[in-house]
């Protein structure tokens, strides 16, 4: 699946106007989940604003506690339902945890595939050995993964499965849950290049090959700014100071 360089991580948003004004300033991937409870919000700011919907990449995720076959159509339905759409682009597995059994969960998600209500099947907060596990058992191709990625939090071995196999690793919370201007060496590199801490955050995942960070944001400023990160052109020397970076602090584990 080809996604945006940089999409909308959406949790917490509560405002549609928030959602079309993304859509205005040029944001054309929405990322939101069954478990934050704002679809509707996303799907109202979509149906708000002036850009076509087939211009628009929207993905939902259906929780741990909906994971078996009945509950995953269901809640499909119902998310379809809030969002006011016929079809998502991306539907994921949120975590696989609790109600999750792949040889059960995976092919509720493939009929959903088939019927035509999903593009492409995601996985999300997988292991590499959970990862292979739904790759056999999975009829359509794992079209994206999303895990936690950021400074402080590297899983270069999901990275290397994800090119390995040719989907993108979409990165929630790129910008450390807002820690970023906390970063010793994320701090050094904003400072050298004259701009603030998370646009180094996003310039630097942005420029992995394969990697689709979903910052959240909320007021127009922001959202422009993330944007704009993906134009800023780190040195090799500022990419591998922030790669070396040991630190392994997830803020989002199961």
């Amino acid at each position: 699946m080809q996604l945006p360089s940089i999409g909308l991580g959406t949790m917490g948003i509560e405002d549609p106007e928030t959602i079309a004004t993304a859509l205005e300033v040029g944001y054309r991937h929405l990322d939101t989940a069954q478990i934050y409870g704002n679809e509707a919000v996303v799907g109202d700011g979509l149906a708000r604003s002036d850009v076509s919907r087939r211009k628009v990449q929207v993905a939902t995720k259906v929780w741990a506690d909906s994971l078996e076959p009945d509950a995953v159509r269901r809640t499909t339905e119902e998310s379809l339902e809030r969002l006011g759409l016929e079809s998502v682009d991306l539907l994921y597995v949120h975590r696989p945890i609790e109600t999750y059994d792949p040889e059960r969960t995976l092919p509720a998600f493939d009929a959903l595939s088939e019927a035509g209500v999903v593009d492409g099947i995601g996985l999300s907060n997988f292991s590499r050995e959970e990862l292979e596990t739904a790759r056999a058992v999975l009829d359509a191709p794992i079209a994206a993964h999303q895990v936690e990625y950021h400074p402080l939090f590297q899983p270069e071995n999901l990275l290397e499965h994800a090119r390995e196999h040719g989907y993108p690793l979409v990165a929630y919370s790129p910008l450390a849950n807002g820690r970023a201007g906390e970063i010793e060496e994320i701090v050094a590199v904003a400072e050298k290049h004259d701009v603030t801490p998370e646009a180094v955050c996003l310039a630097w995942l942005a420029a992995k090959d394969g990697v689709v960070p979903v910052p959240k944001a909320s007021s127009r400023g922001h959202l422009t700014a993330n944007l704009e990160a993906r134009e800023i052109d780190l040195e090799p020397t500022d990419l591998e100071r922030i790669d070396r970076i040991e630190r392994t602090e997830e803020l989002f584990p199961e």
